[in-house]
């Protein structure tokens, strides 16, 4: 989403799984909650890992990109 607001960036393009996941819940842990990171990334298993991820850990997935590559995902850190 071209305008939306975030706090912290992770570029994880050409890390396959489970990279993406590890990296993201490294960088969230040092987030605020309610901070939102983006993250970009390029592994077809994204499109099932992060969603799975954000909802086993409580974090929001508030908005995805999973047309084309990179995926952008937008993920709030739990409250």
């Amino acid at each position: 989403m071209a305008g939306m607001d975030f706090d912290d960036e992770l570029d994880a393009t050409g890390l396959l799984c489970p990279l993406p996941v590890l990296k993201a819940r490294k960088r969230l842990k040092a987030l605020d909650a309610g901070q939102v990171l983006r993250m970009v990334a390029d592994d077809p298993a994204a499109v099932i890992d992060v969603p799975h991820f954000c909802a086993e850990q409580g974090h929001e997935l508030v908005w995805s990109d999973t047309v084309s590559l990179p995926h952008v995902y937008f993920v709030r850190k739990k409250l």
